[in-house]
């Protein structure tokens, strides 16, 4: 797997990014270039399974491994959701991980992303239109 990285400066402090980031309006508002109706299902917790899928329950299933408010969250990936059935697939043990760092109220949002060949120019396009929402809804809150 090749890692995508991408990172972007926001004009908010990390709290704000991070209600952006993870409460699920906005969390549904950023993703929604990934698939039209994206959604997370979780308690959130680290440790925790989380489902990333659209409204026919299609997606990934994956475990919170680091949660720390306002400063970290990473994700390993377990698998796919098709009709309702978790798979293991070639995403299985990938990671995707987000780091916050703030400076006098300036947010710096990495994200880092093992990616599989097929999908690498995929998620290079489209994580840097997200990360462009994340960016404007945090700016206007």
């Amino acid at each position: 797997m090749k890692k995508v990285k991408i990172t972007s400066t926001i004009l908010a402090p990390k709290e704000t990014v991070w209600k952006v980031l993870w409460d699920d309006a906005t969390y549904r508002e950023w993703t929604s270039v990934f698939s039209p109706d994206s959604h997370a299902v979780s308690d959130w917790n680290q440790g925790s399974e989380i489902k990333f899928v659209d409204n026919s329950g299609d997606g990934m299933f994956s475990i919170i491994d680091t949660k720390i408010d306002n400063k970290q969250m990473s994700f390993r990936h377990l698998g796919e959701i098709k009709n309702g059935v978790e798979l293991t697939s070639a995403w299985t043990g990938a990671t995707e991980n987000y780091y916050l760092s703030e400076s006098n109220g300036i947010t710096v949002l990495t994200m880092e992303m093992d990616s599989i060949e097929e999908f690498e120019s995929y998620f290079s396009e489209t994580f840097p239109k997200s990360m462009a929402l994340i960016k404007e809804i945090s700016e206007r809150k």
